[in-house]
C-alpha cells in the first residue's frame, strides 16, 4: 500500500492476505505478524488487525472505482473477516487494544526526536500520520463495535497534543484521490506537517 500513489490493487490483495493469516494471527500472541508467515517477503505490510481495517475502510469508500471482479473479491474477504472476528471475538478485542496502545507507544519516541532534531522530525513524519491513521481507525472500529475505551480515547488525545505541538497546516500528505476518505475533520493530522528548518 503507497499513499502517495493510489493503489487499490495493492490494497485489496494485501487486505485479502491479511484475513488469510487472521486465523493463525489471533491465536498467536504477537501484536504484528506477517503476511507470508515466518519467511513472508519484507516488502509486505504487517499483519495487524488496525492495518486490515484501514484497507477494509478504504476498499469500501472507493467501491465505485473496482471492477465487478474486484468487488466479488472484497465482499468475500470482508465475508470472511467478519466469521474470524466473530469466531474469535475474545481474541480480537485484546489483539486490537494492544495494537492501539502499541501504536500510540511507538509515537513517543518520534516526539522525542522532535524534541531533539527539527529536521529529523520533519523527514520522518510519513510513517508517525500512517500509525495515527491505523490508531484512528480501531478507535473507530472499536466505537462502531460497542467496544468504546476510555483509556484509548485519553492517550489519543495526548499524541495529538504532541503532533500539534510539532506540525503546522499543509496540503493533504497523501495522494489527492484519497482525500475523500480521509476528511480533515477526523484525520486532520493528514493536513499538516513538520516544517522543514531553513538552511542547513
Amino acid at each position: 500500500m503507497s499513499e502517495l500513489k493510489l493503489d487499490l490493487e495493492s490494497d485489496l490483495r494485501e487486505a485479502h492476505d491479511m484475513v488469510e493469516g487472521l486465523a493463525d494471527y489471533l491465536r498467536g500472541s504477537e501484536v504484528y505478524g506477517s503476511i507470508g508467515g515466518l519467511f513472508g517477503s519484507g516488502k509486505q505490510p504487517a499483519l495487524t488487525i488496525g492495518a486490515l481495517l484501514l484497507r477494509l475502510r478504504r476498499l469500501n469508500a472507493l467501491r465505485d472505482q473496482l471492477s465487478d471482479a474486484q468487488q466479488a473479491t472484497l465482499a468475500a474477504t470482508e465475508t470472511r473477516h467478519d466469521h474470524l472476528r466473530k469466531e474469535w471475538t475474545r481474541h480480537y478485542s485484546a489483539k486490537i487494544v494492544r495494537e492501539a496502545n502499541s501504536r500510540l507507544d511507538a509515537m513517543r519516541a518520534y516526539f522525542e526526536e522532535c524534541r531533539q532534531n527539527a529536521r529529523l522530525c520533519a523527514s520522518a513524519y510519513l510513517p508517525e500520520a500512517m500509525r495515527r491513521t491505523i490508531v484512528q481507525e480501531i478507535a473507530a472500529f472499536m466505537e462502531a463495535n460497542g467496544m468504546p475505551s476510555q483509556e484509548l480515547a485519553t492517550k489519543m488525545q495526548g499524541a495529538d497534543g504532541h503532533l500539534r505541538r510539532f506540525t503546522q497546516p499543509t496540503e493533504f500528505i497523501w495522494a489527492a484521490e484519497l482525500m475523500p476518505v480521509y476528511p480533515k475533520s477526523n484525520f486532520w493530522w493528514l493536513y499538516t506537517r513538520p516544517p522543514f528548518p531553513e538552511g542547513n
